[in-house]
């Protein structure tokens, strides 16, 4: 359990703006025979929940974007907005990428994409990279 509970903080922690890698843990303990698809769940959801939190910094961005302890420079949040208008809510399925994508989901709260949309097409992006890292882990293993 308490691998798990490790598993899904380094999750959550990965996909704010923090410098945090949830992928080795994840293809560690799946070397250690822990269940994949337990693994990937927890980890999913883990990642997924960082995400809403970027989400809400966003929306709160306008009012807090100055601070020094806002975690996304300006110059990375105009990037990713001018991306996100760009491409649309349809760019976070590219939240899973390790440059970028945490832009992205912050630049989707200060953009007002609706919760739910965001939620569905953040949930599919980190689900399906966890389930490739998955697969690529137990391929190697084989």
């Amino acid at each position: 359990m308490l691998a798990l509970s490790g598993l899904f903080a380094i999750a959550f922690v990965a996909a704010t703006v923090l410098p945090a890698q949830s992928e080795a843990v994840l293809v560690g303990l799946q070397l250690a025979g822990y269940p994949v698809v337990l693994l990937v769940a927890v980890a999913s959801v883990g990642n997924t929940l960082g995400a809403c939190l970027n989400w809400a910094l966003g929306r709160e961005a306008e009012r807090f974007r100055n601070r020094r302890w806002f975690p996304v420079s300006a110059a990375s949040l105009d990037r990713a907005s001018a991306w996100y208008g760009k491409w649309g809510r349809w760019s976070l399925l590219l939240s899973w990428a390790p440059l970028g994508g945490d832009a992205l989901t912050v630049a989707a709260g200060v953009l007002r994409e609706p919760f739910w949309s965001f939620l569905l097409l953040v949930a599919i992006a980190k689900t399906g990279r966890y389930v490739v890292l998955a697969a690529a882990t137990a391929g190697l293993a084989a």
